[in-house]
């Protein structure tokens, strides 16, 4: 089992950059599949990225591509989000995910095993 703690969200403003951390307990962190996942208000949680347990490989959602890049530190049992060139319709909570079965590219959040918390990203316009 793994515990999952997020952070780094807050207010920016459009065109501005955050990055989310994601805490994993545990020494089992390398045999996770990890990915991000967000939600805005009134909709669904959508998948926004994922890695593979190594880290050498990533997928994207279409609406994260060439702004958003995920990366993990297996020595720190750590996952990050770094956002750029942010816009108001990324404002969701956002949540990282762990997956065993190694799925990182699966856009299913009930296939996810894990999640942490949340943590809001508001951008403003």
């Amino acid at each position: 089992q793994v515990q999952l703690v997020e952070s780094g969200g807050g207010l920016v403003q459009t065109g501005g950059s955050l990055r989310l951390s994601c805490a994993a307990s545990g020494r089992t962190f390398s045999t996770y599949a990890m990915g991000w996942f967000r939600q805005a208000p009134g909709r669904e949680r959508e998948f926004v990225a994922g890695i593979s347990r190594s880290g050498g490989t990533t997928y994207y959602a279409d609406s994260a591509k060439g702004r958003l890049t995920i990366s993990r530190d297996n020595a720190k049992n750590t996952v990050f989000l770094q956002m750029n060139s942010l816009k108001p319709e990324d404002t969701a909570v956002y949540y990282c995910a762990a997956k065993s079965d190694g799925g990182f590219y699966n856009h299913n959040s009930a296939s996810w095993d894990y999640w942490g918390q949340g943590t809001q990203v508001t951008v403003s316009s």
